[in-house]
């Protein structure tokens, strides 16, 4: 039976689309080096991989394509989680499932930084950092109010609702926790790669302090 032409589009789409790739990886700091042409680019060091394969999910078996990535080696480990890893022959830290294609994936696999060149754009996703209870000033940015003339508008937020609806509307600014909130920052660029160390050099600042867990995917 002949294809119509929707679907040989489609199917010519699905063939020659990149596939995304996606690694976990520790923060290690920023630092900077110069081009041939003297220019300083800022970038970000990081350690990605290597990664082991822990699941894998089908579209037929589980109703979507996804792959559960393990990284870091625990020191000690639950035993359901050590029957989870079984096949895998790991002992992963952090586990985290990527929805990505599974097409010659099987579960025990592992990849390293390689699976990026240098100038792929990426994007990276992690938990920012925590600066605690801030009022609205630092939080978002507001204008402080007069601090003389027996003003007692120094740093408060002002007026947060109307007589109408007789509630404060949802998403106000107001003072309240601030960072230590998931962040993800988009087409940054893949600067320098050191396979021998498994460290990626990214241009400009990811999200989240030293040591802390990120999930670099490529761009789709």
């Amino acid at each position: 039976m002949e294809k119509s032409f929707e679907e040989t589009v489609y199917v010519l789409e699905s063939f020659f689309a990149p596939k995304m790739k996606a690694i976990l990886a520790k923060k290690i700091g920023m630092t900077s080096y110069f081009t041939d042409k003297g220019e300083m680019v800022p970038v970000t060091l990081v350690e990605a991989g290597p990664c082991v394969v822990a699941q894998v999910k089908t579209e037929k078996k589980d109703g979507y394509d996804a792959a559960q990535i393990g990284f870091g080696e625990a020191r000690k480990i639950s035993k359901a989680l050590a029957g989870h890893l079984k096949v895998a022959k790991a002992k992963s830290k952090h586990l985290q499932e990527v929805k990505m294609s599974t097409e010659d994936m099987k579960v025990g696999d592992v990849f390293t930084c390689d699976i990026f060149n240098e100038g792929d754009a990426v994007h990276i996703t992690g938990v920012g950092k925590g600066k605690g209870f801030a009022g609205v000033i630092k939080r978002h940015g507001f204008h402080r109010g007069p601090m003389s003339h027996g003003s007692h508008h120094h740093r408060k937020p002002g007026s947060i609702g109307a007589m109408f609806p007789q509630h404060v509307v949802k998403g106000r600014k107001l003072p309240g926790q601030m960072g230590n909130h998931k962040v993800t920052v988009k087409n940054l660029k893949v600067a320098k790669i050191d396979k021998e160390s498994n460290i990626l050099a990214i241009k400009g600042a990811v999200p989240g302090p030293k040591k802390s867990l990120l999930l670099i995917k490529s761009v789709e």
